[in-house]
């Protein structure tokens, strides 16, 4: 089983517990009125695991939706952390996505984003959101059983935003547009180097997590 805060970022804040008494342990570590105020998940703990990102971004009259795959990389503490996200980004709404042959893990994820996106409309009627983005873990258990299912939604700009970014803004730039590949990375340490062709959004030293370079890059889809 997998113990995670509610306010863990970037794979922070979570680990895994093999018996009771280690979930038990875990348990009492926890603030009391931090886990009164927000709790605390409890999933399934799964291996060979394929993080996928879904999701939507809208700014004027431009739509566009993607999915793609998250990255680990090691921080300057050593731990493994959210690395940077690879992405395929179509103009338009979740029929477009789907129209790619993207395979069939890949599209059970983005439907069961979109039901979760639909249910998440539906109960806030009346909700606007120009970024909604779902991941969506799919793995075995130890029994060698696979499972696929939203973990939680990012109504807010995360890590992938400056992929998303740069495809808006090369489909403004191209009306004839409808699919790119666009990602961003996040590299620890101070010897990072962003690629020439990479949009940097951050490369120094943040007060929190130390030296840090994050870029966005901008690919083809196939032909286009």
């Amino acid at each position: 089983m997998r113990l995670k805060k509610p306010s863990g970022i970037g794979g922070l804040g979570q680990v895994v517990v093999t018996s009771r008494e280690a979930l038990e342990d875990e348990l009492e570590k926890l603030d009391t009125q931090e886990l009164a105020g927000i709790g605390v998940v409890l999933e399934r703990n799964l291996m060979q695991l394929e993080t996928r990102s879904v999701g939507q971004v809208r700014v004027g009259n431009l739509l566009a939706t993607y999915c793609g795959t998250q990255r680990l990389t090691v921080d300057n503490q050593g731990a493994e952390v959210y690395g940077g996200s690879d992405l395929i980004i179509v103009r338009g709404d979740f029929d477009e996505l789907l129209q790619l042959p993207l395979g069939q893990h890949v599209h059970l994820a983005i439907s069961q984003a979109r039901t979760y996106h639909a249910a998440a409309m539906t109960c806030y009627a009346g909700m606007f959101a120009s970024r909604c983005n779902y991941d969506i873990a799919q793995g075995v258990d130890e029994e060698g059983r696979w499972y696929s299912g939203v973990l939680e939604q990012s109504w807010r700009i995360g890590g992938a935003s400056g992929a998303e970014v740069a495809a808006l803004e090369a489909f403004r730039d191209d009306p004839l547009l409808s699919v790119v590949r666009a990602s961003t990375t996040e590299i620890y340490g101070e010897e990072s180097v962003p690629p020439p062709d990479a949009t940097v959004y951050f490369h120094g030293t943040d007060d929190r997590v130390g030296p840090i370079l994050k870029y966005a890059r901008l690919e083809e889809y196939g032909n286009t």
